[in-house]
């Protein structure tokens, strides 16, 4: 049994549908179906063809994930999908070879069966190392360093064991796509080390004062409940000096490690009523159920979500305005490094 590394869109576009239909996708969606590529050189010629303007390298580069994605995942295999705007790994077990679907949306169409074993994994679970690897470039590669396998099966313990199932690899499988240090994206990887420790430091309340200073650092004066049962709002924001100006809005911060509910989101709206509020900020640690997502929708000019992705944004958006007691606490270095281009 392998371990593979298959992501789902640039910036998660496809993760959601991918979990809820039970299924590990890659984009490439210009290539129609692929169940009749036998050899990577049939493959390489359709890519060419579909993609003429593709440089050499970034070709073989691809062609050797799409092939990897189509032929070496093998039943039985493990996928792991790092989820964007929560601080989770979502891992399945593959459970059948791959198919080309136009039923699941617009934007999928590459796709393997996937039993979703897990999708709250925080990524406290998993040592740096393993995170390194997780945090690759590429949409699609196998996790192997340092007896990768084992230690994700301890993680996910006994929901899953050793298969009996075993790869038959073609002739030309002999390159690997697999994870070196220089196609580990730095960027990701500091990024989750700040993640990992904001979910580690700002628990709790905790997690609310760091909003609250956010929203302070972006002009808003604030008044922030005390710990305990807060009657369905943290903080309570408004414009000018005494907090009296427009947009005036109430704010509720869930630092729990799942996604929540419709249930918060309307607890949310009533408050706004409630209090003669404006709008709403809905922030939450773990993400949201696509519930949730739809239901912001039809609220766009009522209400917005802040995920662990948008809080961590306006955290560098917002971190020189931060008092020195709050940076002591959460030190951070703006650094430069060289653009890797993503092939």
């Amino acid at each position: 049994m392998a371990v593979w590394l298959v992501r789902a869109g640039r910036n998660g576009e496809q993760q959601e549908a991918a979990l809820e239909h039970g299924v590990a996708v890659i984009g490439w969606n210009e290539l129609p179906d692929l169940s009749s590529i036998q050899t990577k050189e049939q493959l390489k010629e359709l890519f060419n063809k579909v993609y003429p303007k593709a440089t050499e390298n970034e070709a073989a580069n691809k062609v050797g994930q799409i092939w990897a994605f189509i032929h070496r995942i093998q039943k039985g295999d493990l996928v792991a999908l790092p989820l964007k705007y929560r601080s989770a790994i979502a891992i399945g077990k593959v459970v059948g070879t791959y198919q080309y679907r136009t039923d699941i949306a617009a934007n999928i169409r590459h796709t393997i069966p996937v039993e979703w074993i897990r999708t709250d994994i925080p990524r406290t679970a998993f040592d740096q190392d393993l995170l390194y690897s997780l945090g690759a470039f590429m949409t699609v590669c196998q996790i192997k360093r340092n007896n990768a396998e084992e230690r994700i099966r301890k993680i996910l313990g006994s929901s899953v064991s050793p298969s009996s199932v075993t790869s038959h690899m073609k002739d030309d499988d002999n390159e690997e796509v697999t994870v070196d240090m220089e196609s580990i994206n730095v960027e990701d990887v500091a990024l989750e080390q700040i993640r990992t420790y904001i979910s580690r430091k700002f628990a709790g309340h905790h997690l609310a004062e760091l909003v609250n200073a956010i929203l302070q650092a972006e002009g808003y004066t604030t008044e922030i409940s005390p710990p305990g049962p807060d009657g369905g709002v943290d903080i309570l924001a408004g414009t000018g000096p005494m907090g009296f100006g427009f947009p005036r809005l109430c704010v509720q911060v869930k630092s729990s490690q799942s996604p929540v509910g419709s249930n918060v989101l309307s607890e949310l709206l009533g408050t706004i009523s409630k209090f003669g509020a404006d709008q709403g900020l809905l922030v939450s640690w773990g993400g949201f159920k696509s519930t949730v997502l739809r239901d912001a929708k039809n609220n766009f000019f009522k209400v917005r979500l802040w995920d662990s992705d948008a809080l961590l944004k306006a955290v560098l958006r917002n971190y020189d305005k931060f008092p020195d007691s709050l940076q002591a606490e959460l030190p951070l270095k703006r650094v430069w490094a060289l653009v890797q281009e993503d092939e």
